[in-house]
């Protein structure tokens, strides 16, 4: 197959890759695994077989259909960062999730072009749900069929739905930041990961504030979130595509009003 597919090729190929990444985490999904800890003593960062399982089997098709794509990956860092199609990769993401039996992780696959996120999915297999964008449009397949993902308007505070993973993640400043935000919002949840931003693209959550991200925590999902009408940006406005902190939101309205809430100081 060519190096450089059609559109309808590479969502096809996404399919292909969350198949596979599937097949090797579901079999460890609320098994009793030896848990790792990536960070040592006095931090915890979990990876598991199931992890690497799975970014063995997306990284072997990407070998066999694409060789000269670049790939980003979580567990087995980079190759070909400099290639045309790069392909950035979380097996797990919501590890912490997984580990405790929670089916609010995820599979990130995504795809840049040119340093530009141009396709993304969000795999759950445990459910059976796959979020997909294109940046232009984005779609959703589950248990409860089909269908195109928009996000909901929203553009007072007063009415969002903010998530994040955990306040934890945020220090000093940016939790005095981030705190403005949540004061102002109706409902605050955390501890979702991925899930949160697949809700702001399906129309159930308002806004995700967090900080700390890596390219492979939000690539997949800036052209789910744009393909359903929202906007996914640094806290100061510019690229979310490298990670760092990172703000996704359903109404661009309501994206500028908590863009200056956590630029005030």
């Amino acid at each position: 197959m060519t190096d450089h597919p059609s559109p309808a090729e590479l969502v096809a190929f996404l399919d292909e890759m969350a198949d596979v990444s599937g097949r090797a985490i579901l079999p460890h999904f609320r098994s009793r695994m030896i848990v790792e800890n990536k960070l040592g003593v006095g931090a915890f960062d979990p990876v598991t077989v199931a992890d690497r399982a799975a970014e063995t089997a997306m990284r072997t098709l990407l070998a066999e259909r694409y060789p000269a794509h670049g790939i980003l990956g979580e567990e087995f860092g980079r190759e070909r960062e400099d290639a045309e199609h790069v392909w950035v990769l979380d097996p797990i993401d919501g590890t912490r999730a997984f580990i405790s039996g929670l089916p609010v992780w995820g599979t990130l696959i995504g795809l840049k072009r040119d340093g530009r996120p141009i396709l993304g999915m969000m795999h759950q297999p445990f459910t059976g749900e796959r979020f997909v964008g294109d940046g232009r449009r984005a779609w959703y397949r589950g248990p409860d069929g089909a269908r195109d993902l928009a996000t909901r308007p929203c553009s007072d505070l007063a009415d969002a739905v903010l998530f994040t993973t955990t306040p934890m993640m945020l220090k000093g400043e940016e939790r005095i930041a981030y705190d403005r935000v949540e004061s102002r919002v109706r409902l605050a949840r955390y501890g979702v990961d991925c899930y949160a931003y697949c809700m702001v693209a399906a129309g159930f959550v308002d806004t995700v504030i967090e900080a700390g991200l890596q390219p492979y925590d939000i690539v997949a999902l800036i052209p789910v979130i744009e393909g359903a009408g929202g906007v996914v940006t640094s806290w100061t406005g510019g690229s979310a595509v490298d990670g760092g902190r990172v703000v996704a939101s359903g109404d661009p309205r309501l994206h500028e009003r908590v863009l200056a809430l956590l630029a005030r100081g």
